[in-house]
């Protein structure tokens, strides 16, 4: 009995221990100083358009439950914006080929021009 009694008061005191550990003791604003939260270090380039080594370079900071909603929101926006671009310009080559490869059409040109004064 007197066993199961050190015991006992030996675990009350090992949770207050802990537990003052984790609180802080009351010395000021508790037991971690307050940290900024962590932001994409490698955000996708703002100048120029995203190519596949951008997308392989991505890398999110974890937060506790996972990535920032934000961060992950604001890259699939991007990359959704750019594919779009990308599928309508793919759209418009695509029926201009078309437009250049049907019989009797006029021989259409991909090649660029040097301006007149250059020539």
């Amino acid at each position: 009995m007197v066993m199961f009694l050190f015991l006992v008061i030996a675990l009350a005191v090992v949770v207050a221990a802990v537990t003052l550990a984790v609180v802080g003791g009351g010395e000021g604003g508790g037991p971690l100083p307050e940290v900024a939260p962590e932001r994409l270090h490698d955000p996708l380039p703002p100048d120029r358009p995203v190519d596949s080594s951008d997308v392989d370079r991505l890398r999110f900071p974890l937060t506790v439950r996972g990535y920032r909603m934000a961060d992950v929101d604001d890259a699939l926006n991007r990359l959704a914006a750019e594919l779009a671009e990308r599928d309508a310009r793919i759209a418009d080559l695509e029926s201009a080929l078309a437009g250049a490869r049907a019989p009797g059409a006029p021989h259409v040109s991909m090649e660029k021009h040097a301006p007149e004064d250059q020539r």
